[in-house]
């Protein structure tokens, strides 16, 4: 645990040292947000948040290299390669699209490339919990490899409509990751979970040190640069686990034990999931684009309820918490536990939503 706390806390530290280093040559390149009818923000802010994100996460892996107890993640050094390999890919095409702007095809492009390199270097899905455990064939391997990663890059970059929001929820999601894996990779003795462990780990960290520059007012925003590496780093752990675990050593654990690899980052990103849904339905039945934008999104509803931006993103943030970490309670508690305290929580929510703030109550 000392170790994986170690590696968190300088990703943490990295990337708040760095972030406003990357603050200032954003202004420096013309790379930030021109004010849109549909944003929240005011004032023109930098992007390439992402930047000081990536600086973390390249100390702290270079820190766990050191480390003696991490010696098992970096065995197969290719796959550490492949990974941020795959991370370096998403931050140049996030830094070049936060300037100058890509259409969708070309970043798409980009964003498949990341998760082919992932899967090519060995991070991908090898079995399904699926009745007895199902052993996947390379393509379907591989082609659910690119699915997960997509999906993930994609729910984190279209969350990022909030100060904080986004990275506050990648940030519940990791440390629910994190808490899953080490669980499993100590408790269990699943040595080879360790590479997972880290990921989360590190991915807290980042988070961690990204907020302070990020929660509002903004001071910077992480951009694509962030948001797609934060969604690639989300999905290779939970790809990593999955593939790396043995499924035969999971049969004296709980059934939710084997699901929960898929589902923990479905849950993780079960709000930018909906509230992306909703928004193509809505579209789609007024005749208009799916990926036109609007200002009917689920920040959008909590401030127009009377809510500050900062508590908007705080009642966000706490719904994906309500749901990440029972589900993964549901592996090491009694589920009937699990249930009562997750219908209390999100009761409490509900009553958190809908009361109108007074001018008082506005962060």
């Amino acid at each position: 645990m000392r170790e994986y706390l170690l590696c968190l806390m300088v990703a943490a530290a990295v990337t708040y040292l760095a972030t406003p280093g990357a603050r200032a040559l954003a202004l420096r390149a013309g790379a930030y947000t021109h004010i849109r009818k549909r944003d929240v923000h005011t004032t023109i802010t930098p992007r390439w948040g992402g930047l000081g994100m990536f600086g973390g996460l390249l100390a702290a892996f270079a820190l766990a290299w050191k480390l003696p107890m991490m010696k098992s993640v970096f065995d197969d050094p290719g796959t550490v390669l492949g990974l941020l390999g795959a991370t370096t890919l998403l931050v140049v095409i996030g830094l070049v699209d936060d300037r100058y702007g890509l259409d969708a095809p070309t970043k798409f492009a980009g964003q498949a490339m990341a998760a082919g390199i992932l899967a090519w270097r060995g991070i991908g899905f090898i079995w399904l919990p699926l009745g007895n455990a199902t052993v996947l064939d390379p393509l379907t391997s591989t082609l659910l490899t690119l699915l997960v990663v997509l999906v993930c890059i994609n729910a984190v970059n279209f969350v990022d409509g909030l100060d904080g929001l986004a990275s506050g929820i990648v940030l519940v999601g990791a440390a629910a990751s994190f808490i899953y894996s080490y669980l499993l990779s100590v408790n269990y003795g699943f040595e080879r979970a360790t590479l997972s462990t880290l990921i989360s780990a590190v991915l807290t960290g980042m988070c961690l040190g990204f907020l302070p520059h990020n929660v509002n007012p903004a001071r910077i925003f992480m951009g694509d640069t962030g948001a797609m590496m934060l969604g690639l780093l989300l999905a290779s752990s939970t790809v990593t686990l999955t593939g790396q675990v043995d499924p035969n050593a999971l049969a004296g654990t709980s059934r939710a034990s084997t699901v929960l690899p898929i589902l923990l980052p479905l849950a993780a990103l079960a709000i930018p999931l909906i509230d992306l849904t909703l928004a193509i339905v809505r579209r789609t039945l007024r005749g208009r684009s799916p990926m036109s934008p609007d200002k009917e999104h689920l920040h959008h509803r909590l401030l127009d309820l009377g809510h500050s931006p900062r508590m908007a993103a705080t009642l966000m943030h706490a719904g994906a918490a309500i749901l990440a970490f029972s589900t993964v309670a549901l592996a090491f508690v009694p589920a009937l536990y699990v249930l009562v305290v997750f219908v209390v929580a999100v009761g409490l929510l509900a009553a958190a939503v809908f009361h109108r703030p007074e001018p008082a109550d506005v962060l």
